[in-house]
């Protein structure tokens, strides 16, 4: 259980996070109402999500189960691929466990409203990015996580087969 520590860490937190802010949305804001964090750049706007990334089959009948078996899956997945790698290093345990909070995150939403909870509002002017939440951003900075960790580790595969080759 020690060499998962820093993954159980930070997916429970990120979880903790992502609902808690969420909560605060839900128990202090109305539906489509805004608040401006950074003029012509960031709001808090409350709005929901029926389907996945930029609304995609927000209006298909079987979004809920089918988001809600994507997630499970990604999860054990998730939860597989850290076993088999028993525990990783760093980069990969963080990368996993942010993927994995943002992934349980969005599933409680989906269970509890059928539909996502965004909030954070990020534009410029007019020309605006697609409402999302902390469990959104955990996805995106643990996938960007592991595409480095996978960078850094064939680089290293690399420089290892190349000093194995030389005289």
């Amino acid at each position: 259980m020690r060499q998962y520590r820093w993954f159980i860490g930070i997916a429970i937190a990120g979880l903790l996070l992502d609902q808690l802010t969420k909560a605060l949305v839900l128990a202090s804001m109305s539906l489509h109402q805004s608040i401006e964090l950074l003029e012509n750049f960031v709001h808090i706007t409350y709005v929901r999500n029926p389907g996945a990334a930029f609304g995609i089959l927000a209006d298909h009948s079987l979004r809920i189960p089918f988001f809600i078996l994507v997630s499970v899956v990604a999860s054990l997945g998730i939860l597989w691929y850290l076993r088999k790698e028993q525990g990783g290093n760093l980069r990969l345990q963080i990368g996993l466990s942010l993927i994995f909070s943002g992934a349980v995150g969005n599933l409680v939403d989906r269970i509890r409203f059928g539909e996502v909870i965004d909030f954070i509002d990020v534009h410029w002017y007019q020309l605006h990015w697609p409402a999302f939440n902390i469990a959104d951003s955990a996805i995106c900075v643990g996938v960007g996580l592991l595409l480095i960790d996978s960078w850094i580790e064939e680089r290293n595969k690399a420089v290892t087969a190349k000093m194995e080759t030389k005289p």
